[in-house]
């Protein structure tokens, strides 16, 4: 039988162990993926570093989701694209790394995105179709999965990012009504923070200001559209920092602030940033039992909401390669991964990605080959 590399995770504070996996038979609607390359996204390392506990069998767990491809074999039934186009093997792809159920009131209110069963349990190498995830040499695209072909224009490089961060906050800013002429702040200048202020940047905000505590991170989202930035250690106090961003909003606060760091205690200061009739966009903290205290008279005498948002619509990503098209040489794309690692390299691509408990900077995407 055919075979694959794959990393397998068994349990926080464990190293990866590359195992080899059957490769499957391809169902008639489904697809197998030659993975190019497969980025460490931050929920990755929520995982890994135990932030985000989830239960996982002994069979252990292939993981990973920010990942772009090319067509290893086509299910039977497979003709084109999900717009339509003709679609071969060897054909460069982005895709959707979750299903929507189709069978729950999310689903019948056409809201796939709010689908509360998209995301499957933990699943080992023994479970069919066996490549469940990004960390490994194949991905299978189930029945029903969204796939796109690449335009020619792209490189690699740049359509990694597509079907998480990218997509993520191109969805997050169309929910929480990001508009011409507006104002966002984007706390956290990672992954998702600085591909945020290109993405308003793009819609016409008119004043996109970064948080974050990494100078070399706030340079790059200068690069990325950002049109001021915050640091956090030179601003040590809050007050100063929200009084700040009124002052760049005309006095009024932001329309928009975003928390795009994935710890909770930013969100009291990122609603206090908000202007009257302002949307605070949380994507970052998924780790549950994560508190914070919040004060709901902000909302009511503000006027101002929240707005959750764990994954976004199938229209997202062919926009998003519109987007990286459009853009392509407008931002820093070359920059967004910094490092790549062999697969065989995964535990020293997660180390260098850490950037819990210490200055990060060096690292902004890792990027594993296969």
């Amino acid at each position: 039988m055919a075979t694959g590399k794959a990393a397998v995770f068994y349990a926080v504070g464990k190293p990866f162990e590359l195992r080899d996996v059957p490769i499957p038979e391809v169902e008639p609607d489904a697809i197998l993926v030659k993975v190019s390359l497969a980025n460490i996204c931050g929920s990755d390392l929520h995982f890994w570093r135990g932030d985000a506990p989830l239960k996982i069998s002994d069979d252990g767990w292939i993981y990973g989701h920010e990942m772009m491809g090319t067509v290893a074999k086509l299910g039977a039934k497979v003709k084109t694209d999900s717009l339509g186009r003709a679609l071969r093997e060897g054909d460069r792809i982005a895709y959707s790394y979750f299903v929507a159920c189709g069978r729950c009131p999310s689903c019948l209110d056409n809201r796939p995105a709010a689908c509360p069963n998209k995301i499957g349990r933990p699943l080992g190498p023994s479970t069919f179709p066996h490549f469940h995830g990004a960390f490994a040499e194949y991905y299978y695209l189930r029945p029903g999965g969204h796939v796109f072909k690449v335009p020619d224009e792209l490189t690699d490089e740049m359509v990694s990012p597509v079907n998480c961060a990218l997509s993520q906050v191109l969805f997050g800013l169309h929910q929480a009504g990001l508009r011409f002429g507006g104002s966002i702040v984007i706390q956290g200048a990672g992954g998702l923070g600085v591909q945020a202020a290109a993405v308003a940047k793009d819609m016409g905000a008119a004043t996109i200001i970064v948080v974050d505590q990494v100078p070399e991170r706030l340079a790059l989202a200068k690069q990325f559209g950002a049109d001021h930035t915050i640091n956090l250690k030179e601003i040590p106090e809050r007050k100063d920092r929200v009084a700040l961003v009124r002052t760049l909003t005309g006095g009024f606060g932001a329309d928009i602030a975003c928390d795009f760091v994935g710890f909770p205690q930013v969100i009291p200061e990122g609603i206090e940033m908000l202007g009257p009739g302002g949307t605070y966009l949380e994507i970052g903290t998924i780790s549950r039992g994560a508190k914070i205290e919040l004060e709901p008279a902000q909302l009511v005498w503000g006027a101002k909401r929240i707005v959750g948002v764990i994954m976004y619509d199938p229209w997202v990503i062919p926009r998003a390669l519109d987007f990286l098209v459009r853009n392509r040489t407008r931002f820093a794309f070359d920059r967004l991964i910094s490092t790549k690692y062999p697969l065989e390299k995964i535990n020293d691509a997660f180390a260098a990605s850490e950037w819990y408990g210490r200055d990060a900077g060096a690292i902004t995407r890792a990027a594993l080959v296969p």
